[in-house]
């Protein structure tokens, strides 16, 4: 069985490097490069690869937002994340978005072989730091939500309230409302009330 490709990285060097790697191994087909993922999406419906290599981090439509794209089209194109980004931020909203698989550019070529051939057959595929970094997430303790005062709070902090006008507003006392706001620093993971507003909203917990 010939697993058919198609590459999408904005590095020429490295979509020319990827094409040379399957070219010279027997089993793989290269139908074409996309130099970002708008044009890695255009190719994929065109040329119905079984496999999409794809960078995460393209100008213009990135690696993430063009998962997503296939996605909902319903393109059957497996595709495995090769980049050598593996924090968080680009690891979970990739997966989340339906990649079958993430690996690392520094894999050694075999592996990279066996990860397509995995990834055309639909097995998921993560490189060994990337699987450890899930399964750490997996395990780490759930964050407990904010109470409904707690953002009521953070809410009048935000506007620029201080402790003894949010306790006016909200008819309880000063104390109360420093014990709110330790409670959500806690919660937060933040140190103080700067801290603790920027991640709020950041959440999407205190509007816009």
């Amino acid at each position: 069985m010939t697993v058919t490709l198609l590459i999408a990285d904005d590095h020429p060097i490295v979509r020319d490097g990827l094409r040379g790697i399957f070219t010279g191994e027997h089993g793989f087909e290269v139908l074409g490069e996309a130099a970002n993922g708008g044009e890695a999406v255009t190719l994929a419906v065109s040329l119905k690869p079984d496999v999409v290599l794809m960078d995460l981090r393209m100008p213009g439509t990135d690696g993430v937002s063009a998962i997503t794209e296939l996605a909902r089209l319903g393109n059957p194109a497996r595709v495995l994340v090769l980049t050598t980004y593996d924090t968080d931020s680009d690891v979970l909203p990739a997966i989340e978005a339906g990649a079958t698989g993430y690996l690392l550019k520094d894999a050694p070529r075999e592996e990279l072989f066996r990860a397509v051939r995995a990834a055309a057959r639909g097995e998921a595929v993560l490189s060994p730091a990337v699987a450890s970094r899930l399964m750490g997430q997996m395990r780490a303790p759930a964050k407990e939500p904010l109470s409904q005062r707690e953002i009521e709070v953070l809410t009048l902090v935000a506007r620029g309230s201080t402790n003894k006008d949010a306790a006016k507003k909200l008819f309880i006392s000063e104390a109360t409302v420093k014990t709110h706001l330790i409670h959500a620093y806690a919660k937060l993971g933040v140190k103080d009330r700067a801290a603790a507003v920027a991640v709020a909203f950041e959440r999407g917990l205190l509007g816009t």
